[in-house]
């Protein structure tokens, strides 16, 4: 982003003569120079010179003009009461937003009206309802290097704090991958471009954030360890005693600075000290975290499983695991879920806890309806509590946060008599908050308005002083409204009118045709076109006597607000605590009522293996009117080739598997009659064709960079899913690959895998392998069209049907009839990817061998002294290249 936002340097040559005003806005543009100044004139936010004409174009707002000493400059500004739409544009174009508000009575100033940044907006510090998505987290990361890379995430709109530290920059990505920030800042040693080239200074290496992640070199000061480690142990303490490394200290230490500074300070310095006006009260938990505590799912893995996001084109929003999961009743559980989605659990006592929890609420099933609908009833009291803290919490907000107290008791009761520990735990923590409600309840009327400052946020009898200025304002508008029949009657004036402007205040208004019987005692307040205004002292003493009483009950009005605001603020660690417990029992009701809805059944968490029995895809099985379930038996380091045609479900069934597995750590009942399930530390997919065009890389490349990445992490307790490894190339490069990737797997890593392949050589692993096996998917040519049973047994097949399932999708029948007479030209002669003999013998299918000369002697004696875990995806295709010109 262009960081020229400010004055053009004709004016800041010529600062002297800019109007005070102006000076004001160029100073904040100044301090403010990575960030859009959004400068408060009146009721609009102003932008000026090359900052106005950006935001003429972004915003598509007229661009107008202003002229004063200096010439005439461009101006542009938008309404502040519709200002966080336009907010949102700016940084949807990738800026920061500076918000300048008058912080002067315009009545009180003496020449130019005093104006400060209150705020800045950043894509990863949200707090406002209207510029947030959803009910997901909002996460911004901060990046430190000591012995380690120490990385801190935080949500400001809800408090959600967590650190780690992890040894290599590929480590950092998959720690970035699962939280997703969409903002991130790294000191300036740190380089944002080189950050995931583990110490080398190959600026191509990519970057640890994802592209939509707005990445900024933050100031330095503010990650040294002693200003770090202070800040850190204002929050929460010493820092030793909740992180465990000095990188962790210092990402923490400039994140919570980072957040501050967003909050409205006048920006980080060498020399900057603490400003409680900035500090974030609400802040009470630092969670730190060991990676190797969770399931590691990857960019990848979350991508290829659909864990989130769908990558279908058939509009169906909701085809994701967390969309089909989802049935909780409120925001925190919404959130909670998708936590426990995106890191699922190693460790075992913790899966049966709330594998316990859900099996009691599938059994007991009018208590868990009960609290289901009492829940629903649950504001996000989390974000509530942020605002409240951040003094930005409206009256409406505490009646929210009411609501959601008044109905713990209800929820606590309806849980009297639970059994498990964890459900338990829960109910002893569900903190009813009684004084907090009762004071929220004396003080706020059911229905407040939105705005503090205009009176009606405090209820009557909460305050003898507030209750007696709104009664003399009761009692003088009461005189007020019955002067006008008694002075008609004085007078004699039967067209006499008493009014009220906020210019002149409250008047007497009589006609010219009656201004002969006007008394003595009216003075004359103003002329119009037919008439005349008048006051009498009665009614100058009672309008003096209404305003001071208005004025002042609303000023007290609002000090009282801010008074039980506060006070609620004080009880932010309670709030949250409440919000976590919610947030728990939510999703294990939700969890609970998808597996009661769907026939989910509890996993049983094994020392070893797989086995799963009529195993169904939890995403798939709801978006289609029929499902076929299937069987799974994988021993601990059993690896599985899996053939069969086009279209018969091999990727669907490998990812079903996962998924089952992901929720069985997760805590989850699974889609299956019955699974017995191994721990598993990772799930590796390579499954389906992706470029990076932008990034310079092929299909192909991509899917080797995908294979050496699993090649080089895997254990043995991993799972890994791999699909048409080796298509991007020719069928004899692609073969090697998988026939050399199979090995490898088998004989170094030893990790349950999946391979579903159209290389139906490849099931001669199985008589090599002793830990191979092979599987496959079957089909029927009736009547020339092919039926898929979607069915997986034992052993192999050397059917892909790749032609049946090209006129299936509609491809020409000229193309189609051509494409049989070719393969039926070749069958018998070759052996090629998607065209294999129907009904073969896998023993007669041996690839047929090039003439043997000595260059293919070398060839085949350089690759069998490459390692292949030591090669980078790069040096494999220059190597694959290389060798192919040889035998050429």
């Amino acid at each position: 982003m262009d960081a020229a936002l400010g004055a053009p340097e004709k004016m800041a040559e010529h600062s002297d003569e800019l109007t005070p005003m102006m000076r004001q806005y160029f100073e904040l543009c100044r301090q403010y120079d990575d960030s859009m100044v959004l400068f408060q004139v009146g009721d609009f936010y102003e932008t000026f010179c090359e900052a106005a004409e950006r935001c003429s174009r972004i915003l598509e707002i007229t661009l107008t003009q202003r002229e004063d000493n200096t010439g005439t400059y461009p101006m542009a500004g938008i309404p502040i009461d519709n200002a966080e739409s336009y907010i949102e544009a700016l940084l949807d174009a990738g800026y920061r937003v500076a918000v300048a508000d008058q912080v002067q009575d315009p009545a009180d100033a003496s020449g130019v009206v005093e104006r400060a940044v209150t705020r800045v907006v950043t894509p990863g510090t949200l707090t406002e309802d209207e510029l947030l998505h959803g009910d997901d987290n909002n996460f911004v990361a901060s990046l430190a290097h000591d012995e380690g890379y120490g990385l801190a995430i935080l949500d400001v709109s809800t408090g959600d704090f967590y650190a780690t530290t992890v040894e290599t920059a590929s480590e950092v990505r998959n720690e970035v991958e699962r939280f997703a920030p969409t903002e991130a800042i790294v000191a300036p040693a740190l380089d944002p471009d080189s950050a995931a080239s583990d110490g080398a200074t190959d600026t191509q290496t990519p970057d640890v954030f994802d592209a939509d992640c707005m990445v900024t070199e933050y100031a330095g000061a503010t990650f040294d360890i002693d200003g770090a480690s202070e800040l850190v142990a204002d929050y929460f303490g010493p820092p030793d005693r909740l992180l465990a490394t000095d990188a962790e200290i210092r990402a923490c230490g400039a994140l919570l600075s980072y957040a501050e500074y967003v909050r409205g300070g006048e920006g980080v310095t060498e020399d900057d000290t603490d400003d409680t006006d900035t500090r974030l009260d609400y802040l009470n938990h630092l969670t730190r975290y060991d990676p190797r505590s969770y399931m590691l799912l990857d960019a990848v893995a979350l991508t290829s499983l659909e864990l989130f996001s769908s990558r279908a084109v058939h509009g169906q929003d909701d085809a994701t695991l967390v969309g089909v999961l989802d049935e909780t009743a409120c925001a925190l559980g919404s959130r909670k879920l998708t936590d426990w989605l995106r890191r699922p659990l190693l460790e075992r006592d913790r899966i049966e806890a709330r594998l316990d929890a859900v099996e009691e609420w599938t059994t007991t099933v009018q208590a868990r309806e009960e609290v289901h609908e009492l829940l629903r009833n649950v504001y996000d009291i989390e974000r509530l509590i942020s605002r409240v803290s951040r003094g930005r919490a409206n009256a409406r907000d505490l009646r929210s946060l009411k609501a959601t107290l008044d109905v713990v008791p209800d929820i606590a009761e309806a849980m009297e008599g639970v059994e498990s520990p964890k459900l338990r735990r829960l109910h002893e923590n569900l903190d009813e908050m009684a004084d907090v409600r009762d004071r929220i309840g004396r003080a706020i009327p059911e229905e407040p308005p939105i705005e503090i400052t205009e009176g009606g946020v405090i209820k009557s009898g909460y305050d003898d002083e507030l209750d007696d200025l709104r009664e003399t304002e009761r009692s003088g508008k009461a005189w007020i409204d019955d002067l006008e029949a008694s002075e008609r009657e004085r007078t004699g004036i039967g067209s006499l009118k008493v009014g009220y402007n906020q210019v002149h205040g409250y008047y007497i208004e009589v006609t010219d045709p009656n201004l002969d019987k006007v008394p003595e005692d009216y003075t004359r307040r103003q002329t119009l076109k037919n008439s005349e205004r008048f006051y009498t002292p009665e009614l100058k003493e009672r309008e003096d006597e209404i305003v001071r009483a208005e004025q002042r009950a609303d000023e007290l009005e609002y000090d009282l607000f801010c008074e039980v605001r506060e006070a609620v603020a004080e009880e932010s660690e309670r709030v949250q605590s409440l919000a976590e417990t919610l947030a728990e029992l939510d999703t294990l009701v939700a969890l609970a009522e998808v597996a009661a809805k769907h026939g989910y059944s509890r996993p049983e968490i094994v020392p070893e293996g797989i086995e799963i029995r009529n195993g169904r895809h939890p995403v798939v099985e709801r978006t289609q009117s029929s499902f076929v379930p299937n069987d799974t038996r994988l021993d601990h380091d059993t690896l599985a080739v899996i053939t069969g045609p086009n279209m018969a479900g091999k990727s669907t069934y490998m990812r079903q598997v996962a998924l089952i597995t992901i929720l069985a750590q997760v805590g989850s009942f699974v889609p299956a009659d019955e699974a017995r399930l191994e721990l598993v530390d990772r799930v590796f997919t390579r499954v389906g064709a992706s470029d990076d065009i932008a990034g310079g890389r092929s299909t192909f490349m991509v899917e080797m960079t995908e294979l050496a990445d699993i090649l080089g992490n895997a254990t043995d307790r991993s799972l890994i899913l791999l699909d048409e490894v080796g298509r991007g190339t020719s069928t004899t490069d692609g073969f090697a690959i998988a026939r050399s990737v199979t090995e490898h797997v088998h004989d170094e890593i030893g990790a349950k895998t999946l391979f579903a392949t159209h290389h139906h050589d490849l099931t001669a692993v199985a008589d090599d392998l002793p830990n191979a096996i092979n599987l496959h998917f079957g089909a029927t040519e009736r009547d020339g069209e092919v039926v898929f049973d979607h069915h997986i047994s034992e052993g192999a097949t050397m059917a892909s049907y790749g032609v049946e399932v090209a006129q299936l999708a509609g491809v020409p029948e000229s193309v189609i009839r051509r494409s049989k007479d070719l393969l039926a030209e070749d069958e018998g002669d070759s052996v090629d990817e998607g065209t294999c003999l129907r009904d073969a013998d896998p023993s007669d299918s041996a690839p047929q061998s090039p003439p043997v000369t000595s260059a293919s002697n070398d060839v085949l004696a350089e690759l069998r002294r490459t390692n292949v875990a030591d090669t980078t995806p790069l040096e494999a295709l220059q190597l694959l290249d290389r060798l192919k010109r040889e035998l050429d």
